[in-house]
Order: C-alpha cells, then sequence, then structure tokens
C-alpha cells in the first residue's frame, strides 16, 4: 500500500518500540503509519503526502474507518497538552497502541525527546504490572492515560497500583465517560485525574476537563450536536471522500456527540443516535447514568432504550451494584431509590422503567460501554424477569 507503513502491535513493549521508530520517521517526513493488532484489517488506499499516522476506528455500523492524521496535527495536540498539564514528561503508556490515545502517548513521548516506558498489555491489564512498569521511570514528572476500567481496576487494586497511580503528575482518563462517583474515588484517593474528551478524529483528546487545550474550536449547533474545530483535526478518512464530505467541513469536524455549556465547561450527553425518544420526550442516557453512578451503593450504570408499544421507547437501565459504599439492600429497595434519584434531577421522562443490577457492564473497544449487549441483556430479564 502506496504511502503508508504498517506495523504490527501486540501489546509488547518489543512492537511498542518498532512503532515508535516508524512514527519518528513519519514526523520527518516519512510514510505515514497505521498500527494494527494482529489479525488488524487494512485499507488498500494510499495516504496523502504530510500525513504522519492512520488510526483505524469503527462507527456505529461497526465497518472500519481510516483517520488520517497530519504531522502537524499531531504536534499541535502533543505541544497542547504538554502546555495544559504544566510541563513536559515522562509517559507511561498502558493502552493499545493501535487506538489513538496510545498512539498518542508515543507520539507526545517522542516529541518530549524520550521514548515512554510500556506496560506489557499481552496479557491484558493488570495493576501489578502497571505498578512494575511505573517503577521503570525515572524520578521526576510523569503522565500517563487511561480508560476508567483500568483506573477502577487499579483503585480496587490498592497497594503498589494505587502508589503508582498516585505518582503521576496527571493521569488522562478518556475512551468513555467517567462516572461521577470513580472521579470521585479517585480524586479521594490521590490521583491527580483530568478527563479528556476528543476521538481519532481530532487527534485524541482536545477537551480536558471541559475546557478545550490551546487553540482547540468547540461549538454546540442549534440541536445539541458538538462541532469539533482546530490544528489537530484529521485530514478526513483515508479512501473514503463521501465519508468525509459528510464529517468535515469549513474547519469543522461534526461529531456525533451531543453536548451543551455549563459553568463554562463543555458538558457531553452521550451519541445521538444513543438519545432515548419516550412518549415524545427525549432523554440522553449519559445523563441517566451520571446520576445513577453518582448515588451511594452504586459503581456503575448503563441506559439504553428498548423498544415498547405504548411510549415508543422506555428508558432502561443497568447498575453494578457497590456493597462497600452504601446501604446493604435489596435490589427492589435499590431501584426505588435510584428511581426517585432520577426523578428528583431529570424528571418524570427519564425514569428507568426497566431497572436491573447486574455483574458488570459489557465494554467493547477500548472500554466504552457495549450498548447493544446491554439492550439485549436487558430486554431478555424485562421479558424473564427470573434470568
Amino acid at each position: 500500500m502506496s504511502g503508508v507503513r504498517m506495523v504490527q502491535v501486540d501489546g509488547s513493549p518489543a512492537a511498542v518500540a518498532v512503532l515508535a521508530g516508524a512514527l519518528r520517521e513519519a514526523l520527518d517526513g516519512g510514510p505515514a503509519v497505521l498500527p494494527h493488532p494482529p489479525r488488524g484489517s487494512t485499507p488498500t488506499a494510499a495516504a496523502r503526502p504530510g500525513a504522519a499516522l492512520v488510526i483505524a476506528t469503527s462507527g456505529s455500523t461497526g465497518l472500519p474507518k481510516y483517520v488520517v492524521l497530519s504531522a502537524m496535527a499531531l504536534q499541535a495536540s502533543g505541544l497542547a497538552t504538554v502546555e495544559r498539564l504544566g510541563g513536559p514528561a515522562r509517559w507511561l503508556l498502558a493502552l493499545p497502541a493501535e487506538h489513538v490515545a496510545g498512539a498518542q502517548v508515543v507520539v507526545r513521548s517522542l516529541l518530549a525527546g524520550a521514548a515512554p516506558i510500556v506496560q506489557d498489555l499481552r496479557d491484558g491489564f493488570r495493576p501489578d504490572d502497571f505498578a512494575t512498569a511505573t517503577a521503570q521511570l525515572a524520578e521526576g514528572r510523569r503522565y500517563t492515560s487511561l480508560v476508567p476500567t483500568q483506573l477502577a481496576r487499579l483503585l480496587d487494586a490498592g497497594g503498589a497500583a494505587l502508589d503508582a497511580l498516585r505518582s503521576f503528575a496527571a493521569v488522562l482518563v478518556g475512551g468513555a465517560a467517567l462516572d461521577p462517583w470513580l472521579h470521585a474515588r479517585a480524586l479521594a484517593a490521590g490521583a491527580r485525574v483530568v478527563t479528556t474528551y476528543g476521538m481519532s478524529e481530532t487527534a485524541g483528546g482536545c477537551v480536558y476537563d471541559g475546557v478545550p487545550l490551546q487553540g482547540v474550536r468547540v461549538d454546540v449547533d442549534e440541536t445539541g450536536r458538538i462541532r469539533l474545530g482546530g490544528p489537530t483535526l484529521a485530514d478526513g478518512y483515508l479512501g473514503n471522500p463521501a465519508d468525509t464530505a459528510a464529517a468535515f467541513g469549513d474547519g469543522w469536524f461534526r461529531t456525533g456527540d451531543l453536548g451543551r455549556w455549563r459553568g463554562g465547561r463543555l458538558e457531553v450527553l452521550g451519541r445521538a443516535d444513543d438519545m432515548i425518544i419516550t412518549g415524545g420526550e427525549n432523554v440522553a442516557p449519559a445523563a441517566v447514568e451520571r446520576v445513577l453512578a453518582a448515588q451511594a451503593g452504586v459503581r456503575a450504570a448503563c441506559v439504553v432504550g428498548l423498544p415498547d408499544v405504548e411510549w415508543g421507547q422506555v428508558v432502561a437501565a443497568a447498575v453494578v451494584a457497590d456493597p462497600g459504599n452504601g446501604p446493604h439492600e435489596p435490589d427492589a429497595v435499590r431501584a426505588g431509590r435510584l428511581r426517585a434519584a432520577v426523578l428528583a434531577e431529570l424528571g418524570r421522562a427519564a425514569v428507568p422503567r426497566v431497572l436491573h443490577t447486574v455483574p458488570e457492564i459489557p465494554l467493547r473497544g477500548i472500554g466504552k460501554p457495549d450498548r447493544h449487549a446491554m439492550a439485549v441483556l436487558l430486554d431478555a430479564r424485562q421479558h424473564n424477569p427470573s434470568e
């Protein structure tokens, strides 16, 4: 494939070292780099001159798109991150390098002039391995990037893993919404968490703690859809002019997310495609999830819409109980308490008509809730309560 260098990454430090070398050349004008996992799909189109990184991402259809990021976009993102976080530092890579957040840790490290320390992920993410990898960092300022699931595992592990987490001057957390309860728990434990919002099309996170990075523009249009602009934007999708024209235009990327400004900060309400329309009322799943996750005794929550003859859709929720952080109560009592909290905060339309306690929330990709799998599970529970 002309103009794109394929680099297979398997979670090992050796593979990341190869990727770092290829990205160094790409930033200096060499061929663009496409990191991909074993058996990952590959495109056939050629990248334009100036491209440095190609990231495979799947949208709502599940079909891969290949986001093309220029060296200028990567450098703008990296420099803005360093400026926001308070200066250069060594990075620990604890994310898969084929995702934009992981690849950006490598890029930021290269811009800082020091290769990242890499946690071996071939056997998955393990808190003790995180502690071991952190110990390899030299003394001084250090950063890392995580998804919420990893953050929760480090907090649960305690001990050396938690000590390692506390040692970072900034812990970027993105890839999925961070539950308020988990956020508060991390801060209380001494972790310097910075929430990030962005996507492959914006070279990763471009809004930190609700505030755009230097040079990044954010707009919420009349429909509530978030648009992002500025120097970190991708050039488009490789070999896909139709989708590029639909998403990019006039210096903006039109996201699939809904948002609003609150207290001068961007609040992301969730995917427009996930919006639940029940009895003619629009309900944002993310808003309901935030209320549920903020209640005592709830570790995590996932909200979806289920088909309903009378209402069109009904709000359905799954929660993961946290016995150590709330009253000991039967599921039915908990459900009543949680419904009351949603009613008080968001109104009657947002109250879950279906609400079940589950052992865990199914995840996909880098740590996003698998809403399709959750809808299937809740629909089955609705029709077969004994399951």
